[in-house]
């Protein structure tokens, strides 16, 4: 193996084991329709409910710096709309449905146990 490629190797597993499901509330606090935000590790999270599903995703809009915890949530389009320049993201798989913004948001995964809700960080 040379040199390199170990490096390789060591960064994919180093990606992949320092992930861990992390609490962020209970899933009793969040109804149809809130946004909430959560911080860990410099990680700017966003945390939607809607249709009694629970999302994770980056909370600034890749556009510009604006907190989507801010923004507006459509249950029905399962989107949150950016409140500074109205980029509406699928809370889904991130993806921005309208301009300005281009990049999708990241996603998390979430898992509910206990009552809690987790997201994989």
């Amino acid at each position: 193996m040379t040199p390199t490629n170990y490096i390789k190797i060591l960064l994919i597993t180093n990606k992949y084991t320092s992930m861990e499901w992390i609490k962020v509330c209970n899933k009793d606090s969040l109804g149809n329709g809130d946004l909430m935000d959560f911080d860990y590790q410099g990680k700017e999270i966003l945390i939607a409910k809607v249709q009694d599903k629970i999302y994770a995703t980056d909370r600034i809009c890749t556009h510009q710096y604006a907190d989507l915890s801010s923004g507006i949530i459509s249950e029905e389009e399962k989107t949150v709309t950016c409140p500074l320049h109205l980029s509406a993201f699928k809370l889904e798989n991130g993806i921005p449905q309208n301009p300005p913004a281009e990049l999708p948001l990241k996603t998390f995964d979430v898992k509910i146990e206990d009552n809690g809700v987790y997201v994989l960080i």
